[in-house]
């Protein structure tokens, strides 16, 4: 057997160790600094187009981007953490943070924010930025934001004797009876709003605007048979038992169809359909229809807060390097290029005073439904628990399930779910 020679072997060990030592440092082509950065979905295609200007200003780094699918996004994020193979720098749906900060998976910002002259707290909105604080620790800045409010047909509304969006659930309660009767005189076989019943949002939403905790006993059990809960789920399935809303899916087939054919006339949803209004509604549509904050119990009512933000990973290889990028793209010239080209929301407060939104009339009632927002309790859960709310929801719309009974079960469905945060927290 050839033996090789000892200068040659520790020479070739010297050169491993170098190799692996520049890899672990994000080395890059021509020993610069790489950052690998996963977006999801659509940001992903479009957040390339940002890129060149950054590592203009950035000599010396190099950010690769992959994008994900937003469906296979949480399993690879879990596997990639799993492997040890995470990204630098990631986008995080806001539902997603409690999960992998007590993975222990991203990294506590509070060092570089508090050095930061340009990411500060109060540049964004309270609500969005609560959501990316998990106790003490900051794991997130907000990227953009979403919400949802009311999309609705204004000639509908006036032919109900409503000139303005209604303000109360009483008011909303009332409108929605006239627009049915409304339907019922002209011979239309409409409704008066979509609740698509596979979305957990809307019972939720109505549940934090009447000020329910969702959960009791430090998140750890369920708190859904309780008063306030149950009057807001209540109220949400009396829109299915009066006849007021389609019960599934399978009525409507095409949201934009059906809204434009005045087969319901208003819609729960997100800045992303703004677009869709615009394009797929008919032209003669165009004037019809508009936003408005979301009513609440006695007045104007929060909805959720939505949206994604950057996190680093706890792991990343040259988190200064990683920092800038994340200072870079919360800069507010990157926040209004890039609602320029994917119609994301901006997180940052002072863009909205562009013209380029201000113009907007439908943004209006986003500017200030972001201003009334709040968020399903902070737990790595929750995924878990919206799915069985969504699912007890759509028992309810049918109304042959007593509600008291409905939210008892689902009591013990979360609990079950809760048992082993319950141990971690309590020994139980």
């Amino acid at each position: 057997m050839n033996r090789v020679p000892r200068r040659v072997f520790a020479l070739h060990l010297l050169l491993v160790f170098l190799a692996a030592a520049f890899s672990s440092c994000g080395g890059g082509p021509g020993g610069g600094t790489v950052i690998r950065f996963w977006a999801l979905g659509a940001e992903g295609d479009n957040i390339r187009l940002l890129m060149p200007e950054f590592e203009r200003r950035n000599p010396g780094i190099t950010v690769k981007v992959q994008s994900l699918p937003w469906t296979a996004a949480h399993e690879k994020l879990l596997t990639s953490y799993a492997g040890n193979s995470m990204p630098d720098l990631f986008q995080l749906g806001n539902t997603w943070i409690p999960e992998f900060q007590v993975l222990g998976a991203i990294e506590d910002l509070r060092p570089w924010l508090n050095a930061s002259r340009t990411v500060r707290e109060e540049s964004f909105f309270p609500g969005v930025w609560a959501t990316n604080r998990v106790d003490s620790a900051i794991v997130g800045i907000p990227w953009y934001v979403d919400t949802r409010v009311m999309f609705y047909r204004k000639d509908l509304f006036a032919a109900a004797g409503y000139a303005r969006p209604p303000a109360t659930w009483d008011e909303w309660k009332d409108l929605a009876r006239k627009l049915k009767q409304l339907a019922s005189r002209e011979g239309r076989d409409a409704y008066a709003i979509l609740i698509p019943t596979s979305e957990w949002a809307p019972p939720t939403i109505l549940a934090l605007q009447k000020g329910a905790s969702i959960l009791r006993d430090g998140n750890t059990r369920g708190a859904f048979s309780d008063s306030l809960f149950r009057s807001a789920f209540e109220f949400y399935c009396s829109f299915f038992h009066e006849g007021l809303a389609p019960i599934g899916n399978t009525q409507v087939t095409n949201i934009y169809q059906g809204f434009a054919e005045g087969f319901f006339a208003m819609y729960l949803t997100g800045p992303w359909n703004i677009g869709e209004f615009r394009r797929r509604l008919p032209p003669a549509m165009q004037d019809r229809w508009m936003t408005a904050p979301l009513p609440g119990p006695a007045g104007p009512g929060v909805s959720l807060a939505g949206g994604s933000s950057l996190a680093m990973t706890r792991t990343a290889s040259n988190k200064d390097a990683v920092w800038k990028l994340i200072e870079y793209l919360a800069d507010p010239a990157q926040q209004r290029e890039f609602y320029r080209i994917t119609g994301n929301l901006p997180a940052r407060r002072e863009v909205w005073d562009d013209t380029l939104l201000m113009n907007d009339k439908f943004l209006r009632a986003f500017r200030i439904q972001l201003g009334a927002l709040a968020s399903p309790p902070a737990i790595p859960q929750w995924e878990q628990i919206a799915t069985k709310v969504q699912d007890y929801a759509e028992i309810g719309s049918v109304g042959k399930t007593p509600v008291p009974e409905i939210l008892s079960r689902l009591d013990r469905d979360v609990n079950v779910i809760l048992e082993k945060r319950r141990w971690l927290l309590f020994g139980e």
